[in-house]
This record gives structure tokens, sequence and C-alpha cells, in this order.
């Protein structure tokens, strides 16, 4: 027999990964249907695509093109901007959806998800492949947009059934049939597999996830790192990667970056988006009990060339007020008054747990200790009247001078319902029924 048997049982254990089709172009058809079947992109805000329709795909308009170039390819193309608010709601009931089903959904990214289903055909009087089909209908028909999802015995196997078949797709990868999806898929689209690893393989003369996954054991743990034997244990079928349904609560680093239009090379207004960038990231690293050890302060030109530097601090600190000095200096460094730039952006890194800290003799622990309670503070008006309520004078200029948007606000912005404020909205969508 040519193929190997990697699974004796077909459903040792049952994972499903769900995948939204054009996810935020999809919310928008749902909110719109007179845009269904038509060249649709959104990103309007950042001059480039950040998502396009499937007609959209079929002309070659692709994530990341710059809108001049999408605009050449398709003259007719709707722009739109990028609705967050509205597909964060949309995510959030997608994800509530698969737990009807499961309680161990693990919420990958804002469009992806997988979900452990192993056991649930007792309880719920169908077959995984009936429970998977069922997920899908429930999403389209309450949501109105369609996903496209993988069943299989792993994470990786799931993952390769999820984009087997798009848009609106389904792919059963039973034990007993691992070795015929795997077969002509290139190494290189494999979850988890990236250029230096695809390159390696092929110098191994290892083409496809076959070939891969057909490596004795040996071979493989000699020549490649923990995360190349995972992949290739979970790629035969053996579970290696939980599903985690918690929610994540920890990070190795935070950034946050802002693409604003037109370009421009005004230093109050670039150090104000930069300003704002640090208080954002600031305000995560709190909601998470973490502080930095380190900052990159980034300015993107209007070519999309990237400069920026890192900066270590005297001791881990997650309060904008601390460290706006040190920004303003390194912003110093890095801008030229002869550039136009278009993003402006902050990593936050090397991040431990925010506890009490031994204050050196040149500081002023009274000082710290109020700056500490006044973040605090600032954090509950946050929470209560929306993000940035209470913010820095030097990131004021933004409220002035406007957040440089592209394109016109989206529906869901221009719309306040009773309760709402200009700076916070309830967590739900607009009304849309269909007819």
């Amino acid at each position: 027999m040519s193929d190997i048997l990697f699974s004796l049982y077909s459903w040792p254990q049952a994972i499903i990964h769900i995948d939204g089709d054009a996810f935020f172009t999809s919310c928008e058809e749902a909110i719109h249907p007179e845009l269904k079947g038509k060249p649709l992109i959104t990103g309007g805000e950042r001059g480039i695509v950040a998502c396009a329709s499937y007609p959209a795909k079929k002309l070659g308009i692709k994530r990341g093109v710059p809108l001049h170039e999408a605009k050449a390819l398709c003259p007719e193309l709707i722009i739109l901007p990028s609705d967050y608010e509205t597909y964060s709601l949309f995510s959030r009931r997608m994800f509530n959806i698969i737990r009807r089903f499961t309680p161990q959904v693990e919420e990958y990214s804002i469009d992806e998800a997988f979900a452990d289903l192993t056991g649930m055909r007792r309880s719920l009087h169908a077959s995984y492949e009936a429970i998977t089909l069922r997920i899908k209908s429930e999403i389209q028909r309450e949501l109105g947009i369609t996903i496209s999802a993988g069943l299989s015995l792993t994470k990786v196997l799931a993952k390769v059934a999820s984009k087997h078949k798009k848009p609106d797709g389904f792919t059963a990868i039973p034990g007993r049939l691992i070795a015929r999806y795997l077969q002509g898929l290139p190494a290189g689209k494999i979850w988890g597999i990236g250029h230096a690893t695809t390159s390696y393989l092929e110098k191994m003369g290892v083409q496809t996830a076959l070939e891969f996954a057909r490596l004795p054991e040996k071979t493989v743990r000699e020549r490649f790192t923990k995360p190349g034997v995972e992949i290739w244990r979970e790629l035969r079928g053996e579970a290696v990667y939980p599903v985690l349904p918690e929610e994540k609560s920890t990070y190795a680093s935070i950034s946050k970056m802002k693409t604003f239009a037109p370009p421009t090379a005004n230093r109050e207004y670039l150090f104000a988006h930069l300003l704002r960038n640090l208080e954002s990231a600031c305000i995560k690293a709190r909601r998470y009990s973490l502080a930095a050890r380190k900052i990159v302060p980034l300015l993107k030109k209007n070519n999309f060339d990237t400069v920026g530097t890192e900066a270590k601090l005297s001791r881990p600190s997650v309060y904008p007020l601390e460290l706006s000095q040190l920004l303003q200096e390194l912003f110093d460094q890095l801008y030229d008054g002869k550039e136009i730039y278009r993003a402006t952006g902050i990593i936050l890194l090397d991040l431990v747990p925010d506890t009490p800290v031994q204050y050196s003799l040149f500081e002023d622990p009274v000082k710290a200790e109020k700056i500490r309670q006044l973040y605090e503070a600032a954090d509950t008006l946050g929470g209560r009247y929306g993000k940035h309520t209470l913010h820095l004078g030097g990131s004021h200029p933004i409220e002035v001078s406007g957040k440089g948007r592209r394109g016109a606000p989206t529906v869901r912005e221009q719309t306040r319902m009773y309760g709402e404020t200009k700076r916070k909205h309830l967590g739900l969508p607009i009304l849309h029924v269909k007819t």
C-alpha cells in the first residue's frame, strides 16, 4: 500500500477550524445586501486593501495592495473604511454560536477559531461532520456571512482542511485519509512552516506535506527544532496543540500602529499620534497587569520605509506620563523635517508583571504613586466613557486636527443610539434584518 496509514482510528479526537470568508467585506455585505456580488474592499482609511471580497479577488486585488493600484485593476471598485467595531461584534457572535455546540472554543483571531468536538457526538446526537455543518449553517443563518470549516484529528490538519475548499467550504480529514489530503499540499502551505523552514525542507528534497510527514522520526528529531517536530507529529494525526478556550492573558510584546491621511511632515501632529500610540499600548498592558522594560517608537515614511529605535527603561513602567519625556527624545532622533510620514507606532517589549518596584535614590516614590493612582482613575473613566477620555496634552492635537482618516466615517460611527456617547458605543451592531 503506497499510503501510510497514519491513524488506525478515524476520530480519536475531533478538532474543527472555522475560518471566515473575506470576513470584513462579508460583514459589510450582511449589513448592506446591495453590495453582495460586487468588487468591494475595506481599508479606505489606511490607503491599502485590508480585505477584498471574492469578486475583487478574482480581478487580482490582494490584501496590502495600495488603493490606487486596486482602482487601476477595477475602476468600479467599491472602497469602504474599515469598521472594526462592527467586525468585532460579528466575531463575538460567531464565537458564541460555536460555543452552543462545545465549550472548548479557542478564539484564534477576529475571524478564526478552533473548537474541540471530541465526545460531543452522543450529547448532540450527530456525527462530527454533521455537527460541523450545523455550526456552518447557524452562522450563515444568523449572521448572514459564510465560513469555511475544516474537521480533523489535530489543529494543524483542521487548518489544512479549512483551506481546502474556500469560500463556503467544508472538508473532513479522518485518520485513514490523512495521506490523501497531504500528498498534493506544498510544505510551505502548512500552518507554522515559514520561509526558512520551507527552504530547508527543499534542500532535503521535501516538497509536499506528505513527504514531510513520511520522514522518519529519528531524522525529524535530529534536524528540526521543537516546533518542527510538533508540526510533524500533528500532521501524522497526533494532537500536540490543545484547544485553549481561555482568553489570552499574557503577551511577549504589545504594539500599536496608526496610519493617517493625508501623510504629513507636521512635527506636532506626528508626535501627538506617537504619544497616542503609547497611551493605547499602555492601556492594553495595564489591562493584563504588565509593564514594559523597553519601548520602540516607529515612524513610517510615505514610501513605506520604517525607521525606529529601541530604548531600555530604568525600571519597568506602563504609565505614559512617566515615559513621555523619553518618547520625545527618541522622536527627535527619528524625525526628519524633510520627510513625509504616513504612520506612527509603538512597541512595548520585555514585558513583565506590573508589581511594586524599588525606586532609586533619584526618584520620588510619592510622585510615582500619584501617577499610578492617576492612571487607575483614567482606566475607570475609560471603561465608562471610552478609551482616551483622559489623555496627555501632547496627544491633544489629534482631537483638534482629526485622526487623519481616509474616506467617509463608517455607518456605525455616524450612528448614535440611546445611551451612547461620541466616545462610548454599546456592544451592539446596527440592527440588520433580511427582507
